[in-house]
């Protein structure tokens, strides 16, 4: 369809958009992958920083692997929860920017920034729930202390990684996604360093992992930041006279970022019970599961990447005045990620026996045990990735639009109502579980994560059929 009269009147190019030979207006894939591809590298980025500290963790014990197991999702819980003025970050950015906005686009990153700081308190009062949720889910005590001398560092340090997230979606929503990619190579490298560094030669074990986290972020934070007040950016964007604090910019993103996060904090949540379940059951049980959701983050991240790529082409778009544009787009985009995250799922499935001895130790106890039963559970996580392609998709081109208080709402109860009863129910023998009021099959981390198989599947066909619905294209931001 040809762009609208707004958009025609405004003379704002629409993103993606190219005219064919016989003159119809077609989706320019190539201008998606040329936007996708960085940050698909660096959503790969993001999953080789994770693998890495994995690798590292996994070099102390299979306890430590358990250890990092029971708080992993719940460090990320807390980091999206309060990250909401970060994550709105790309979608106000992308719809300045198709607006011609380049003002507004900067000042919208200063608001994350003053907002990103004010988090921190937030955490800290956070991380004081680690160690009674630890306890009551059971955690062994040798588990449970690993997964505390990890905690507290990552809390402490978590501000950083929320205001680094908010740069990221400034550069990718005005479609400079490498400045992106480049700054996250080399938090990479640094935490690659930093790891050796801190766990095994100054000895610091869990707590060197965490900060190496903290200290290879602050380095991409420093350098995005240059690059931000840089010339370049300076002249377009007036980054340098739009950095005062302004309470009510920081009051719109936030009504427009926390039920974003909302929505994602939501989903982690049950993930952290989740992965707390799987521990619960074993150290074999829960550092499998563990050594699983890295492998599977090698499809996960580059997944984010394309479902970005739709956060900013829809957001452009509509900023452009063409809503029915940003729908095409968005259906685009939410096949790139079906295609993309179903088919390498079951190559990661086919290599598992191969790649999961990777990750142990030669000598550990367990190796071949967690060998045997990660590999059961790459194969269920292959049907896992096709649904979250479908998921990741839709809730990032509803993103785009501003849409987050109903895919919010799905998530919660999804994830709350349905994913954490199930894989309660499936995990546990009878008696083993958290509550005993519950039908219990005792299949152990293959329930688990049947459940999970179920979860996703049902999540992404309710937030596709809410794209679908296009009740969207009614929301102003």
């Amino acid at each position: 369809m040809a762009a609208t009269e707004d958009a025609r009147a405004t003379g704002r190019a629409l993103p993606a958009r190219r005219i064919d030979r016989s003159g119809r207006v077609r989706v320019d894939y190539r201008a998606i992958a040329a936007l996708a591809l960085p940050l698909m590298l660096n959503s790969s980025v993001h999953a080789v920083i994770s693998l890495t500290d994995t690798w590292f963790v996994g070099h102390i014990s299979s306890t430590a692997m358990a250890g990092m197991a029971s708080i992993y999702w719940l460090v990320i819980f807390y980091v999206v929860l309060f990250s909401g003025v970060g994550l709105a970050v790309q979608t106000l950015v992308a719809q300045a920017e198709g607006g011609r906005r380049h003002r507004r686009a900067g000042h919208a990153l200063w608001v994350a920034i003053w907002g990103s700081l004010l988090t921190l308190p937030l955490f800290a009062i956070a991380g004081f729930t680690a160690a009674p949720a630890l306890a009551a889910a059971g955690v062994e005590p040798e588990v449970r202390r690993l997964a505390l001398e990890f905690w507290w560092p990552r809390m402490l340090g978590a501000p950083i990684g929320v205001m680094l997230w908010a740069i990221f979606g400034f550069f990718n929503g005005i479609s400079r996604p490498a400045i992106t990619l480049a700054t996250m190579l080399v938090v990479a490298l640094a935490n690659a360093g930093l790891n050796q560094l801190l766990i095994f030669e100054f000895g610091y074990g869990m707590a060197g992992a965490a900060w190496a986290t903290n200290l290879s972020m602050l380095l991409g934070t420093v350098l995005a930041l240059a690059v931000f007040t840089g010339r370049s950016v300076r002249s377009r964007y007036r980054s340098d006279i739009t950095w005062r604090f302004d309470a009510r910019g920081l009051r719109r993103q936030l009504r427009i970022g926390l039920p974003m996060g909302l929505l994602y904090a939501a989903d982690i949540f049950g993930m952290a019970v989740f992965q707390l379940m799987q521990v619960r059951l074993s150290q074999v049980d829960g550092a499998a599961t563990q050594l699983v959701m890295m492998l599977t983050s090698m499809i996960y991240m580059p997944g984010v990447g394309i479902a970005l790529a739709g956060t900013t082409l829809v957001g452009q778009a509509i900023g452009a005045g063409d809503r029915e544009w940003a729908r095409q787009l968005g259906n685009s985009v939410i096949g790139l990620a079906v295609c993309f995250m179903g088919c390498l799922g079951l190559v990661v499935a086919a290599l598992g026996p191969w790649l999961l001895p990777k990750f142990l130790s030669p000598g550990d106890m367990n190796g071949a045990e967690l060998v045997r039963l990660g590999s059961v559970l790459l194969w269920i996580a292959a049907g896992y990735q096709l649904f979250d392609g479908l998921n990741l998709g839709s809730a990032f081109s509803l993103r785009g639009a501003g849409d987050a208080s109903v895919p919010a709402a799905l998530a919660i109860g999804l994830s709350w109502g349905f994913f954490i009863p199930l894989a309660h129910s499936l995990s546990f023998d009878p008696g083993q579980g958290f509550v005993g009021f519950l039908p219990q099959m005792g299949l152990g981390a293959v329930g688990g994560w049947l459940a999970l198989l179920a979860y996703v599947a049902a999540l992404g066909t309710a937030l596709f059929l809410r794209w679908r619905s296009q009740a969207w294209k009614a929301i102003r931001i």
